[in-house]
């Protein structure tokens, strides 16, 4: 699935014919009682074709005009046709997204493998990817589809995962480490690898993803619960107004229709939030889908606007992931080129990113001049014991480079004197967060050699657009206090946690939880799975494990450890977006009672004149334009509710002042132009 199949247009054809349809089909009384506001509109419209049909079968004029009661009878039915085609539109988009990826599920066959003397070969036996079952192993190579998720136990390969993300540039996953997980569907380019399956039939990552997009797994979220029992309170409240409005009325003499009873009714409770509030739930999932994130619940996005604390890995999200060499410094006496060569020597049997990156800084020149003398030449490959790599030369020269301490022994056991000056320079380095490697010709210190992590591009003001939104960012990382406190603020992270160990993550989330602050988490390894599984939103890392992509409620299709923000921004978006419109619903009341009520009693009580401020022409024009005013605002809205309000990072109290003007404001102003509009245009047929 690419990225730009993923960006579906707002009103899609196909789209808008599926959700027509299914806008019809959620007027089953049934479907429609989850959402009470609508359901009381749907009956309101069933209270007025029964009158129509009354009418037309009796004469009865006492009513109002057949003509007019009819025609609030269609109003109200479009009223709650739209509120159901925003919702259906939504959904669509969902399963529009959904049928996209499952074009990528199709039945795939698997070259089953078995263990055998310690490593794995083809068993012979070819089955279908449904019939592979949680810990099978199966061989893919070059051109083969993956058919199940797993994760790799022997091998490396490039895969294509653009029928999942979107991003034709191919991967690398490889056994052994937190780049280990593969998903059913992606294609291998290169080389071989075992498999080891990690979920049942049905239950893949993939499959997941379409119930989850298609909106089967989808539940209200505890905002949108509270939300909608507020809304049901108003309308009970309204309901007891129109109630006791009838006595009032006889009070006055003033003769009340059942069609002016229901149309006050139905415009004055928040039908545009509750037309639109299922919508704007739904969209919020489908833009975090689009921004290449797959939240596993309504309540991981809406949470995520309510984050306070951000947890990040060093490396690989803060920094680029390997260190890298950035200078050499060459020892008293020693020349720059001289040393250059001597560190491209040491680094030939080097097979670590450290060591392939001191060949990159060294030069291609210097790289292909050192490559000459190494013929007969011993290579010493860098292990973890010795902490040093190298080379002895077909002359005898010992070339060695590692950490300091061993290289000070070596140095110390030809009994050399280790330069004062690079005795400096290590010292510096490391208190420039950096990690010194030094050089040694036959036990002769020849310098020194600097590694830094390298900090991502925009990453800083990154951070600083999270500080806006009012988001606390730790860096968590296992280097020690000084090495940490360098990155942390050339990074611009607000907090670190040096020296950290998976418990350590824990505590914290704990701590800033028992203060009553959200917290979110971004990982990729296994060992970040208990935080990600603790935190209130949990980010994994689709390369990640399988282990860490089941414990978060969110999965980064991208890879990109700063997503998060964009989740943060989608996630305050949906809160915002339900808000503003709410705002504005309840604001369009208020217009609405000024068109209705007046009209009403304008001719009983003289008095109510001066709150006529709209001078509508007649009850019944005042009446019609307020309903068809409230049917039309819903589908006006709709683009809106689906794209949700812009999120500025503004702080709190701008960002309520700025939406109250507008949608506040705008939801009184809008409704009193509209109406006034709509009575004129009525004026011209009544």
């Amino acid at each position: 699935m690419s990225k730009r199949n993923r960006q579906i247009k707002l009103f899609d054809r196909e789209l808008v014919g599926t959700a027509i349809r299914q806008s019809v089909i959620k007027l089953n009384p049934v479907l429609m009682i989850k959402n009470p506001v609508m359901f009381t509109v749907e009956l309101s419209t069933a209270v007025m074709l029964l009158v129509s049909l009354y009418q037309l079968s009796t004469g009865d004029s006492s009513q109002g005009a057949l003509w007019y009661n009819l025609t609030i009878f269609l109003i109200l039915l479009l009223t709650v046709l739209f509120a159901n085609f925003a919702e259906a539109l939504a959904e669509a988009r969902g399963k529009a997204q959904a049928e996209s990826l499952r074009k990528t599920r199709e039945e795939t066959p698997a070259k089953k493998a078995k263990k055998s003397n310690g490593s794995f070969v083809e068993s012979g036996e070819i089955v279908s990817s449904s019939s592979l079952h949680l810990g099978d192993y199966f061989v893919c190579t070059a051109g083969d589809i993956i058919p199940m998720d797993g994760e790799i136990v022997e091998g490396i390969a490039t895969i294509d995962e653009s029928a999942i993300t979107g991003e034709s540039a191919p991967v690398i996953r490889e056994g052994g480490g937190d780049r280990s997980s593969v998903t059913g569907g992606t294609k291998v380019l290169s080389d071989r690898i075992v498999v080891e399956v990690t979920s049942q039939p049905g239950e893949s990552f993939l499959e997941k993803m379409i119930a989850l997009v298609e909106g089967a797994s989808r539940q209200k979220t505890p905002n949108e619960i509270a939300l909608t029992i507020l809304l049901a309170a108003f309308t009970l409240i309204f309901v007891i107004v129109c109630v006791t409005l009838k006595p009032f009325a006889d009070y006055a003499h003033t003769p009340i229709t059942i069609a002016a009873f229901i149309a006050l009714f139905v415009c004055l409770i928040p039908t545009t939030i509750g037309g639109l509030l299922s919508a704007i739930g739904i969209a919020g999932m489908d833009r975090a889908l689009r921004a290449n994130v797959i939240a596993k619940s309504g309540k991981a996005v809406e949470t995520a606007g309510d984050v306070d604390v951000l947890l990040l890995d060093k490396t690989g999200t803060i920094t680029i992931g390997n260190r890298k060499a950035t200078h050499f410094y060459p020892a008293p006496g020693e020349t720059e080129s001289d040393f250059v060569k001597l560190c491209a020597l040491s680094s030939l049997a080097d097979e670590t990113p450290e060591g392939k990156s001191i060949l990159e800084l060294a030069g291609k020149d210097s790289v292909l001049s050192v490559q000459k003398l190494s013929g007969g030449a011993s290579m010493i490959k860098f292990t973890a014991e010795t902490r040093t790599s190298g080379i002895t030369l077909s002359n005898g020269t010992e070339i060695r480079k590692g950490a300091y301490d061993a290289i000070r022994n070596i140095s110390d056991k030809a009994g050399k004197l280790f330069p004062p000056l690079m005795d400096t320079k290590v010292r510096e380095i490391s208190a420039n967060g950096g990690t010194p490697l030094v050089v040694a010709e036959n036990g002769q210190v020849a310098g020194v050699i600097e590694l830094q992590d390298i900090i991502k591009p925009g990453i800083s003001e990154r951070f600083a657009r999270l500080r806006k939104m009012g988001v606390k960012t730790v860096m968590v990382t296992g280097d020690n206090p000084l090495t940490a406190k360098y990155i942390a603020e050339k990074a611009g992270v607000d907090d670190f946690i040096a020296e950290a160990k998976p418990e350590d993550k824990m505590n914290y989330i704990r701590k800033e939880q028992a203060d009553g602050k959200l917290v979110a988490m971004m990982g990729d390894g296994t060992n970040d799975a208990p935080a990600l599984a603790q935190a209130d939103v949990g980010v994994s890392m689709n390369s990640g494990t399988q282990a860490a992509k089941e414990a978060g409620n969110m999965v980064d299709l991208d890879n990109d450890p700063t997503k998060l923000i964009e989740v943060v921004e989608i996630g305050k978006q949906l809160l915002i977006t339900r808000g503003t419109l709410t705002t504005f619903s309840i604001a369009n009341d208020v217009a609405k009672y000024f068109a209705i009520v007046p009209a009403l009693f304008i001719a009983s009580i003289p008095a109510l004149q001066s709150l006529n401020i709209m001078g509508l022409k007649s009850p019944e024009t005042a009446i019609l334009s307020a309903i068809i005013f409230n049917a039309i605002i819903i589908p006006m809205l709709i683009p809106l509710a689906l794209k949700g309000v812009q999120y500025r990072p503004i702080g709190a109290s701008a960002l309520l002042r700025r939406n109250l003007l507008i949608y506040g404001l705008g939801g009184i102003i809008a409704p009193f132009i509209g109406i006034k509009i709509i009575d004129i245009l009525l004026g011209m047929f009544m």
